[in-house]
């Protein structure tokens, strides 16, 4: 498409009383999305909203007491609604569309009037199942178990009345053909084979009103019916942007859609039906459908009637937004269903935000303010080394521009966590904590920091989109405003001016501890301790951190390694019996492990081995870690007491 502007929409959500992050996922994601865009200075809409329209609103309203209007006011606007929630979230849309807005009824009456002009509309009796829940007509073949929606799984009911019907069937080899000449128009292919598949079943005519019930748009030509809310939801795409209106220059702008993003359950009315009342109304069909997956919850999709659904304001008042909308984006497959559990959450948040990102901007921030006097530094010796950091960081943009104008969230993520892990790596290369302990090393640690600054300033940026409270925090502490940076300072090196004033902050990400969160508390446990030593015993124990050089596994011994170790620049070999624990041994270079040092040598298969790896397990050996050091400021040699 040749237009420069970038036009997104999420559904437009159904009034409910119960939000959970499963209703939060597809705005996230075109939050995500519409922020890049922005970033990268295109002209770009974020279109969300509510639809307000129906039976179920009807009745829900007239069981609570109040009019259909004060029913969704208080849903949409009111404490704990819609609009709180994208607050809480920091979904920043351009516009909220409600379908009882006056703009949109008046619109909607006339792309009915224009179809009916044309002859697609007709009046006629109709008898079927329908459900209330989903606001759709099912037939007998599409019936489960008889007379349960195929979608929801709840009860249908028979519903007899006259109804005005769209004449979709004579679209049927249209959309077809349509489907077939832009492949991407619906997304991800395992959905548009599905579509394809379902058109190719048959279409049928859509009943398009109703007379049973008044809580809707009337019909134009017969306001004893009102709009089948369906015609009225999906309309608001176009409503929107003032199509039908005075003023249809947003309309002109933005139409057609880039990006019409919805879950799968709702694809079906946006890849058949949508299309076909657009090409009846001579209107160009929007770019694409991309048809996501669901946030699973004990197996299941979210809903309130199986008690499975997860409140976002409570996590994120637990978590932090940004911890929230990253785990949305990080962890559920894009196109596929996903699981949420606390467990899965706190694992993907204290792995990537606390360790990796975290202890990223941690160790630059602390080691500038301990070595630097908390100025950032200008490079003045840079080697072989910071060349390939430097490739990764200011190409990095590019890479994760290629996965977000696909709308992989996930794979756009991985892009940038590979910079940081390799920038966490670079630390333990470099050894700031060395360098600075010689005069003739400062040069060489001016330009390790100075590039450390760097690597948190880029991908900052590029997180910018994904979590939007992250820059501000940043900032503060690395001294230099981010929240004005665009993706192009993403691919351009050196832009930090040295002298720039750092300020150590609290941790971004502390790490959490999932046995306070996650297990029930437990009888006092009875531990059975060795009989007690004196102080002069323990004394006796040189234990030590050492640096592992190499690690490989024992020829023909299937549970020992051969450690590399360097003790404050002794080299020792240590064979240790914990190979069945660490499937890549390799990963083991270059942690700081703890040691003791002067246990006597001995010969383990023809290895002498000078030491022992100090390990922590459980009663039954079945999980067992090496211990190790994390903080990067304990350098090797240091004494464990």
């Amino acid at each position: 498409m040749s237009k420069n502007t970038f036009y997104i929409t999420t559904p437009i959500y159904y009034p409910s009383a119960k939000l959970h992050i499963g209703n939060a996922y597809s705005t996230v994601l075109a939050d995500t999305a519409a922020r890049y865009k922005k970033l990268r200075g295109i002209d770009t809409f974020f279109l969300t909203g509510s639809d307000e329209h129906g039976q179920k609103i009807q009745r829900a309203a007239e069981a609570a007491g109040v009019t259909p209007k004060e029913y969704v006011d208080r849903i949409v606007e009111g404490e704990g609604g819609f609009k709180n929630l994208w607050d809480a979230l920091m979904i920043d849309y351009d516009k909220f569309i409600r379908t009882t807005d006056d703009y949109h009824v008046k619109a909607v009456q006339k792309l009915f009037q224009i179809i009916y002009e044309k002859g697609d509309i007709y009046k006629a009796s109709y008898s079927g199942h329908y459900c209330t829940s989903c606001e759709t007509f099912f037939t007998d073949l599409q019936l489960v178990d008889g007379d349960h929606c195929p979608d929801c799984g709840k009860k249908t009911e028979i519903l007899s009345e006259e109804s005005y019907f769209f004449k979709m069937s004579n679209y049927q080899d249209a959309l077809l053909d349509y489907i077939d000449k832009h492949p991407s128009f619906i997304m991800p292919e395992s959905r548009r084979n599905e579509m394809i598949n379902f058109i190719k079943g048959g279409l049928e005519d859509l009943c398009i009103s109703r007379s049973t019930f008044n809580w809707g748009i009337p019909v134009p030509v017969n306001e004893d019916h009102v709009i089948y809310v369906w015609f009225d939801a999906l309309s608001n795409y176009i409503t929107a942007l003032g199509w039908g209106s005075d003023d249809d220059s947003l309309y002109q702008k933005y139409w057609p859609a880039n990006v019409h993003l919805v879950g799968k359950d709702i694809a079906r009315f946006h890849a058949i039906i949508w299309p076909t009342i657009l090409l009846a109304a001579d209107i160009p069909l929007p770019e694409q459908i991309y048809g996501h997956g669901w946030v699973l919850s004990d197996g299941g999709k979210m809903s309130k009637s199986k008690g499975n659904v997860v409140d976002p304001f409570k996590l994120i008042d637990k978590y932090g937004v940004d911890a929230v909308r990253y785990y949305l984006l990080r962890e559920i497959p894009m196109g596929q269903d996903g699981n949420y559990t606390e467990e899965l959450f706190i694992t993907r948040y204290n792995n990537d935000l606390a360790n990796d990102y975290g202890n990223l901007v941690s160790r630059t921030i602390s080691m500038i303010d301990k070595y630097c006097g908390g100025v950032i530094p200008a490079p003045e010796q840079t080697e072989y080394i910071d060349d390939g950091l430097m490739q990764m960081a200011v190409t990095a943009a590019a890479q994760v521009a290629v996965e977000l104008d696909k709308l992989n969230f996930p794979a756009a993520l991985t892009r940038i966590f590979t910079l940081i892990g390799r920038a966490n790596k670079y630390i333990d290369e470099t050894t700031p904590w060395i360098l600075a302990k010689d005069d003739k090393y400062h040069a060489r640690l001016m330009t390790v920091l100075y590039n450390l600054a760097e690597v948190v300033r880029i991908s900052t940026i590029l997180l910018k989109p994904f979590m939007p409270a992250l820059a501000p925090r940043v900032s503060e502490q690395l001294g230099v405003d981010l929240t004005t940076a665009t993706w192009a300072d993403a691919t351009t090196w050196a832009m930090i001016p040295a002298g720039t004033k750092v300020h150590k902050g609290e941790a971004l990400f502390p790490r959490i501890d999932p046995a306070s969160i996650l297990l029930p508390e437990k009888e006092e446990p009875s531990v059975s301790f060795k009989d007690e030593i004196s102080y002069d015993d323990f004394a006796k124990l040189d234990i030590r951190v050492a640096t592992v050089k190499d690690c490989k596994p024992v020829a023909k011994a299937d549970k020992l390694l051969e450690f590399t170790l360097d003790i404050a620049g002794v080299e020792r070999t240590v064979v240790s019996g914990i190979r069945l624990f660490y499937k890549e041994p390799a990963d083991l270079i270059g942690k700081k492990l703890v040691v003791l040092a002067n246990l006597a040598p001995k010969k383990i298969r023809g290895i002498k081995s000078h030491g022992m790896i100090l390990t922590a397990a459980t009663d039954d050996d079945s999980v067992l870690e090496a211990l190790q050091v994390a903080s990067a400021e304990i350098p090797s040699g240091s004494v464990v007491c």
